[in-house]
């Protein structure tokens, strides 16, 4: 195989998704030069699951979150280790992991920039919460969120760009547990169209988000920031897979060599390289990134590429009732939410807390598995619980440790011959503390709203739906990776951006967040080119 073409652009991104489509979008609207190789491919309307009468089968085979078990022409191998391995989930495609998710768009909380400071947890920020609000609200705006302003939690969040999607009789039903506890709940803000929205439809209550949004109402990157960046100029080469990063001798990168979907190797040159893998992608190039000014992988002086992976301490409460729940009706993540349990509490045997979002019930095969065995009772058990089911995420904050990483696997290759990766995830006592609690609480509100029993997914398999912090951000050369402005400490003039640079994961769906931080990078990347 030989170089066939060089390509040249003003700033190189790696990555299609989250943070990759805000970022590109910024700099191209900006007038510079921006090309982004995306391993993936678009979605089309025949690829969604949702379009399908078998939705749902679909939905476990090439729409799999998986990796491991997708198996798909993008993909590479992933094996995850430890006493409490990942069930690592992610996507190759243009608008990256999103393509799968349910739209929960919360805000961090400021504690989550200091929890080192105030709680004595994991590591500060270099950055506040105040330094992102107006990335924030950019990001919701361009999305197109959808929910309700002044929530006391979340300072300076005044409105939101439409109103709740509707909430349901589950929604009703939850309110009616929460208030009999005395918890503070609040709807939850959803990247879902409540109302048509820049050429968007309103989203049609057909359920199960995270099968595909046929209607488009699901804010992606692919049909948010991507019209709009490829309309100022932005490019963007599909199935494109990037090998390696290349640096010059003085140690700045120059671009990136990489597979067409033929097996060609091409390179793309730029003065500014950044890099959108996710929590799992950006360390495996880093570490493919070897050379003699960095044998131990690029921008890796710290050690702490791979290192500090959090997942986040996530697990399913299951409650059944008596009467139906419309489980079908309704975008599936969006009733209510809780951060009642957010902060540390010294009357608690852990710090740091958990969010609990009040939602509908699974899907019916998903619920069949779960519940129903094949046998003679297994009509009656599956009508027992099919659309009589509700749930409560829970979802809490895991600390940075460096046992916990991502690391190269060379006995398992792509189809190119790239290595791997293998994770290791063990939960700490602090973790499994707060997870408790977290399942207790759920536990407790699930028979507030008038559950006559309740199910539990546990914690012997790790969600693997948030992917954060192996290429932190930090002060600190020699126990982080990026700065503030999310450039290496190490290359000049090499960017990372995506939930690999989280300190702490905080205890919320993190893509808002990857999306401000994107957008910000932007903005530095610019005020560093003309300076």
């Amino acid at each position: 195989m030989s170089n066939s073409t060089v390509d040249a652009a003003d700033v190189l991104v790696i990555g299609a998704g989250a943070a990759g489509a805000a970022l590109t979008w910024s700099l191209a609207k900006r007038g510079l030069k921006v090309l982004c190789l995306e391993q993936g491919d678009w979605v089309n309307d025949e690829d969604i699951p949702k379009n399908h009468a078998d939705w749902e089968v679909r939905g476990r085979h090439y729409w799999n979150p998986s990796p491991g078990k997708r198996r798909g022409p993008a993909d590479y191998p992933v094996t995850n280790l430890g006493d409490n391995p990942v069930d690592v989930y992610m996507y190759s495609s243009v608008g990256g992991s999103a393509i799968g998710y349910g739209g929960h768009f919360w805000r961090f909380q400021p504690s989550d920039f200091v929890a080192k400071t105030q709680d004595g947890f994991g590591v500060d920020w270099p950055i506040r919460y105040e330094n992102l609000v107006p990335y924030y609200e950019l990001n919701e705006k361009m999305m197109g969120v959808s929910g309700v302003g002044g929530d006391p939690v979340s300072p300076g969040r005044h409105g939101v760009a439409l109103p709740p999607v509707p909430i349901g009789q589950m929604g009703d039903r939850w309110i009616e547990g929460f208030d009999r506890l005395g918890w503070y709940y609040w709807a939850q803000s959803q990247a879902i169209l409540s109302r048509d929205y820049k050429g968007r439809p309103a989203c049609a209550n057909r359920g199960f988000c995270a099968f595909g949004c046929p209607s488009g109402a699901l804010a992606l990157p692919s049909n948010t920031y991507w019209p709009e960046a490829l309309s100022y100029g932005a490019r963007l080469k599909q199935k494109s897979r990037v090998r390696e990063i290349v640096v010059d001798a003085t140690g700045r990168a120059t671009g990136a060599r990489y597979y067409d979907e033929d097996g060609q190797v091409h390179e793309a040159r730029a003065t500014t390289v950044v890099i959108c893998g996710n929590g799992v992608g950006t360390p495996r190039l880093l570490l493919m990134s070897k050379s003699s000014k960095f044998p131990d992988g690029l921008a890796n002086s710290s050690g702490q590429v791979g290192k500090n992976f959090m997942p986040h301490v996530q697990t399913m409460v299951i409650a059944r009732f008596e009467e139906p729940t419309d489980a079908d009706q309704g975008a599936w993540g969006a009733t209510v939410a809780s951060r009642h349990f957010y902060e540390t509490d010294p009357a608690n045997d852990h710090k740091r807390g958990f969010t609990m979002a009040a939602m509908r019930g699974y899907s019916p095969l998903n619920t069949a598995l779960a519940t129903a065995p094949w046998g003679i009772d297994h009509h009656s058990t599956l009508e027992h619980h099919l659309n009589h089911e509700a749930t409560i995420w829970v979802c809490g904050d895991d600390a940075p440790e460096e046992h916990n990483r991502v690391e190269l696997d060379t006995e398992n290759v792509d189809a190119f011959g790239l290595p791997g990766v293998k994770t290791y995830y063990t939960l700490s006592e602090n973790s499994k503390r707060l997870g408790a609690h977290g399942v207790r609480r759920a536990t407790e509100l699930a028979y507030a709203a008038g559950a006559d029993s309740v199910r539990t997914t546990g914690f012997d398999s790790i969600l693997g739906w948030h992917l954060l912090g192996t290429a932190r951000m930090g002060s600190d050369p020699a126990n982080s990776v990026v700065n503030a402005d999310n450039r290496a400490h190490d290359v000049p003039n090499l960017y990372i951006v995506d939930g690999s640079s989280f300190a702490t994961g905080g205890a919320v769906n993190p893509t808002h967040t990857i999306q401000a931080l994107a957008l910000r990078a932007a903005e530095k990347i610019w005020e560093a080119r003309n300076s």
